[in-house]
């Protein structure tokens, strides 16, 4: 409660004593001055003690100087002893109490103290049933810091008590919350068995409650998010897009609702799950994701550059760290387009961007650190520098237990394999890990397409065609089914290349010109200078010259446009990152006096 709050309070109760409100009202107009004349207010408050004020004052007193403290100074001694002083005061003032206890776990927290912050809560929890705020407050606030923990498993029984709680109040909306909660961490766990009767239970919920329709819009805002979310993670990205349209409509829907305050009558459902401006990100975020598993590039960047604004503004009026996780994974999507689409140096430049937002905050590093390692792997592909790639991944490999992303590492460690020709156990090794036929370790259709290509390309490179064939069209399979367009693309330049080899060019033709086609849509610069080299020699070989020599001229235009990206990204101060496989990523970094390695096998 903040001080303003606290003055309105005052003022209801009886006979309020004059002292008492002045010096509240003092100590607000100092907390709230520009800049904030922190060091007066705390002054006004702990004036009040010396007017030996009744204990529910004095209890309120010790929980104000304490939140003050600690958000706005650097005296976290004192304001853990005020914070403690509050929890454990007279035990009628409950409201005292249970905000005390809120702040002081959260302060434990932040000082890394995360034992002495769980058993504050549970007491708290324990004592608050009969108000049924502070007690779906403090239930979410625990179960979000066992999250926190990775403990999925205390964190979703939890909600799952809080759930119960609310049906008991009577608060579908809360109850709602609760179970939306759940099911994201569900996700998390990849316990699907059980995520789908329970998101189809949220989803009659949430279309049979009736109330505020800011509150209602946000449910279906919450529960489509994961859905599209969860079409995603299953590699679904043409499956999605009913899901995805409607969560589209539902923020314009949104967004032209007044945001008037929301007053429930029932205390248990005083919640909303996010600001309005923070889901309108948060669904750009979704649908760049989309757009990136797709291939759609160019609207990825579109929605990437709107979401980023809007972040920008946001991040100017409010701290909340959710708002550096949603730009980290923008940024990261975004960087995977750039190196597609054959802008390596902003690519770079976005890596020591995310690099900069890690250093600030340990635990956007500590969820983000294996990424940062496979978006660095992903550039030394595309810069040739292999034995950098291998390190990133390798490095990558030990930071993360989330089965989709070591999935997508050990495909990408492979191709490095199979470009290096020379590390045979090891990738025998690995592709056993990821066999598509047999016991592939995730649900993702969209990787274990990636697999199968996988296993294509190595064959095409130890030249046994028919297999190389009978992988490649299976990979053609599952991504036509999805729109995986730029799998598609890749896998029809392959069978081109094969089939020219076995001297097919009809049959070459037939697979070289959509895989161009596509390429260009997406665009994808690499598929595109593969697909114009083999179109170049296809012409070549049937007499067609003039074919030939567009062709050659195409191929011409993308090598030089690679060629000067590369030169541009390996010149950059921030190249010298992809040295970097241990601990927290460096601040500075040298100049390069040029390119340390060559174009010469982007083939």
């Amino acid at each position: 409660m903040n001080l303003q709050s606290a003055i309105q309070m005052a003022a209801t109760t009886e006979a309020p004593e004059p002292w008492y409100l002045a010096l509240l009202g003092f100590a607000e107009h100092f907390r709230t001055s520009s800049p904030p004349k922190i060091r007066l207010c705390v002054h006004c408050l702990q004036a009040v003690f010396q007017f030996k004020p009744p204990p529910r004052v004095e209890a309120r007193t010790h929980l104000q100087l304490g939140s003050v403290l600690y958000r706005h100074t650097k005296n976290s001694e004192l304001a853990q002893t005020h914070l403690e002083e509050a929890v454990s005061g007279i035990p009628q003032f409950e409201d005292v109490k249970f905000e005390a206890a809120s702040i002081l776990s959260e302060f434990y927290c932040q000082q890394n103290l995360v034992d002495s912050a769980k058993p504050v809560l549970r007491n708290a929890i324990q004592i608050s049933q009969q108000t049924p705020y502070w007690h779906c407050r403090l239930l979410f606030q625990l179960a979000q810091l066992h999250a926190l923990e990775k403990d999925l498993v205390s964190a979703c029984d939890l909600l799952g008590v809080g759930a119960e709680y609310a049906r008991v109040m009577g608060s579908e909306y809360t109850r709602a919350l609760f179970l939306l909660s759940k099911g994201m961490l569900l996700l998390m766990e990849r316990k699907l068995s059980e995520v789908h009767p329970l998101l189809s239970l949220c989803g009659t919920i949430v279309e049979n409650w009736q109330g505020n329709p800011i509150q209602k819009e946000s449910l279906r805002v919450f529960f489509l998010v994961l859905q599209v979310t969860h079409y995603l993670d299953a590699g679904q990205v043409k499956s999605v897009k009913p899901c995805l349209k409607q969560l589209q409509q539902c923020i314009q829907t949104i967004s032209t609702l007044h945001d008037d305050e929301i007053l429930p009558t029932n205390p248990a459902a005083l919640f909303h799950w996010l600001p309005k401006e923070h889901m309108c990100v948060l669904v750009y975020l979704v649908t760049v994701m989309h757009s990136m598993q797709a291939g759609y590039l160019e609207k990825a960047q579109k929605y990437t550059d709107k979401a980023l604004m809007q972040l920008e503004k946001l991040k100017m009026l409010d701290s909340n760290p959710i708002l550096s996780s949603f730009q980290v994974i923008l940024l990261e999507h975004i960087i995977m387009c750039r190196l597609v689409t054959g802008h390596k140096a902003t690519a770079l430049q976005e890596i020591s961007q995310v690099c900069q937002l890690c250093q600030q905050s340990p635990r956007l590093f500590t969820n983000h650190a294996a990424q940062l390692h496979t978006l660095l792997g992903l550039y030394c592909i595309s810069v040739n520098c292999m034995d950098n790639a291998e390190a990133q991944f390798t490095a990558a490999l030990q930071l993360t237990t989330h089965q989709e992303l070591w999935t997508f590492i050990v495909t990408n460690l492979a191709s490095v394999y199979i470009r290096e020709g020379n590390r045979h156990q090891e990738l025998y090794s690995l592709l056993e890990r990821i066999n598509p036929d047999h016991n592939f370790p995730v649900s993702s259709h969209c990787l274990r397409a990636a697999a199968f290509y996988i296993r294509g390309l190595l064959s095409f490179f130890q030249g046994r065609y028919n297999e190389a064939k009978r992988f490649l069209r299976e990979t053609l399979k599952m991504s036509n089914a999805e729109d995986l367009n730029r799998l598609t693309a890749c896998s029809l330049v392959l069978l081109g290349h094969i089939f020219f080899v076995l001297g097919n060019h009809r049959e070459s033709n037939n697979m070289v010109v959509p895989a161009m086609q596509l390429a260009s849509k997406i665009p994808d610069m690499s598929v595109q200078l593969w697909s114009s080299a083999l179109l170049k020699d296809l012409n070549r070989a049937c007499g067609n010259t003039m074919d030939a020599h567009e062709a050659a001229q195409m191929h011409q235009n993308f090598s030089q446009q690679l060629l000067q990206d590369h030169i541009a990204a390996c010149s950059l101060p921030e190249h010298n990152l992809i040295s970097w496989t241990d601990g927290l990523p460096p601040v500075q970094f040298q100049p390069q006096n040029g390119p340390t390695t060559s174009l010469a096998s982007l083939l």
